[in-house]
């Protein structure tokens, strides 16, 4: 289906159920950017709608990714390994495309593209706002999932995210982008130095620079 302003959603069975692709298409696509959702959240988080706007013009095609249990209406997400399930079903229609995926996501979609990266043969991982520990929690790092892509790997996080600031992610093969001020939702203060427009700017460009270094 395709709406006014020229995207095109596409919905697909999955063995977690039914999910659903919003395609941002490049005119002549070097790569495909698979952005998925929060557990707090859908696509319409500031972070993927920028984003998805931005980088068809640095030509990368954008599909936001809908979970099947967030296309059902449910406000809970389920287990990872469902969430997982889900990323798989999707994984066909964007190999389908001929080009290159990045496999991407904020967040516990963050998550869900490090622990499938290798086996669906992602050409590279973008996490967002990647969760390294619950708030408060650092013993219980997640820092395993982030290490293990097995592929180029970019972090964007905001400095005061309490699940994890830029400062507490160990050293490894990825690369880091701190985002001045910005909380979990990559959102900014008023008070900010760094102003709302200005930080998502930040995280386009950076994330557009890096795709030019995987083609």
């Amino acid at each position: 289906m395709t709406n006014a302003t020229g995207r095109t959603t596409q919905t697909l069975e999955t063995d977690a159920g039914t999910a659903r692709l919003t395609w941002h298409r490049a005119d002549r696509p070097r790569l495909l950017l698979a952005l998925g959702h929060g557990a707090g959240s859908g696509v319409e988080a500031r972070d993927l709608r920028a984003l998805a706007e931005a980088l068809p013009a640095h030509g990368v095609t954008v599909a936001l990714v809908e979970q099947p249990w967030r296309v059902a209406g449910r406000r809970l997400a389920p287990a990872p390994k469902t969430l997982d399930t889900g990323w798989r079903g999707i994984w066909p229609a964007l190999a389908a495309t001929g080009v290159p995926v990045i496999s991407g996501g904020r967040s516990a979609g963050a998550r869900v593209a490090c622990r499938t990266a290798a086996e669906l043969g992602a050409r590279a991982v973008l996490a967002l706002a990647f969760p390294l520990h619950p708030p408060g929690r650092p013993e219980r790092s997640r820092a395993g999932e982030l290490l293990g892509t097995g592929v180029p790997t970019l972090v964007v996080q905001g400095a005061r995210d309490p699940f994890g600031r830029p400062e507490e992610f160990p050293d490894g093969a990825h690369r880091l982008v701190a985002v001045p001020s910005a909380d979990h939702g990559l959102a900014v203060p008023k008070r900010a130095g760094t102003g709302q427009d200005e930080a998502l700017a930040l995280v386009t460009d950076a994330v557009a620079a890096w795709t030019r270094s995987l083609a």
